[in-house]
């Protein structure tokens, strides 16, 4: 049997913590004693960038399980794009390339509304990225905002594999829409508005996915994003948060991980043709 190796992707250290804690608490086995162990991870320098790799092992007796890599890599889109890739490169040199790579973390939800054909995504709830969208990559013309697609560059969007989305999303009960991924977070009614207008379907708005899926397809490996909701997207109110909860809700969204992938069938499958 193979084992499934999964890279996890995060922002800030508490959401490395509770992803780790949420896969930790559903079978993981230790490791072979050769790292520090932390909360039921293996601690794995990388060997550039200053980077640590989190290791869970999952495994159950008929099948052989799962290797789960959570990466802290900080905050924004180049900074995740930076940490994803060193750590991919640095499976590939070693031999034990990446299956799966997960953009994880927390986010702000938009509120259903006039210009919104989605349902929302309130404080507490958890969102399974169907499209991963570059909200703020383009330029600003006097007719409004144009992606860099429409300039005659690059892309503004990844999806990720149907079925492994449809899978997650309905173990833990997730909705599922666009992720939007922008390098300055929406603090106005006004630009969130605007935003909702270009991204009707959009249920999230993070500061990393895309940089994450970015990286994943410079080497052809299959990519999702898990983000639960700690506020409102619009004017930051910061007695509004509930970064707890939100981190509480990642635990049990990723708990469900291990069960879905051993259950999703060979890796090869989830690559997007």
């Amino acid at each position: 049997m193979t084992v499934t190796r999964v890279l996890v992707v995060t922002a800030v250290a508490a959401e490395r913590d509770a992803v780790v804690a949420g896969v930790a608490g559903d079978g993981a086995v230790a490791g072979d004693g050769s790292a520090t162990v932390d909360g039921g991870a293996e601690i794995l320098a990388l060997p550039a960038g200053g980077y640590a790799l989190h290791r869970v092992r999952t495994a159950a007796p008929e099948r052989a399980g799962a290797v789960l890599d959570v990466l802290a890599a900080g905050v924004g889109p180049a900074a995740a794009a930076a940490g994803t890739a060193t750590a991919l490169t640095a499976g590939i040199c070693a031999g034990a390339g990446y299956d799966l790579v997960i953009s994880a973390g927390i986010g702000g939800g938009f509120a259903p509304g006039p210009d919104t054909a989605g349902p929302g995504a309130a404080v507490g709830s958890t969102v399974v990225a169907d499209a991963i969208v570059a909200a703020d990559l383009g330029a600003e013309t006097p007719d409004g905002f144009l992606p860099v697609t429409e300039l005659g560059f690059g892309t503004v969007v990844h999806t990720p594999p149907p079925a492994l989305v449809r899978a997650l999303a309905a173990d833990t009960g997730a909705a599922c829409g666009p992720v939007l991924t922008a390098s300055t977070v929406t603090g106005s009614a006004e630009h969130a508005a605007r935003l909702a207008a270009r991204h009707p379907r959009a249920l999230v708005e993070a500061m990393e996915g895309f940089g994450v899926a970015e990286a994943a397809a410079a080497q052809a490996v299959p990519v999702l994003e898990i983000r639960t909701v700690s506020n409102p997207v619009g004017p930051r109110d910061r007695a509004a948060w509930r970064i707890g909860e939100a981190l509480g809700a990642l635990s049990a969204a990723c708990a469900a991980l291990p069960r879905v992938l051993a259950a999703a069938g060979a890796p090869t499958s989830w690559r997007t043709p």
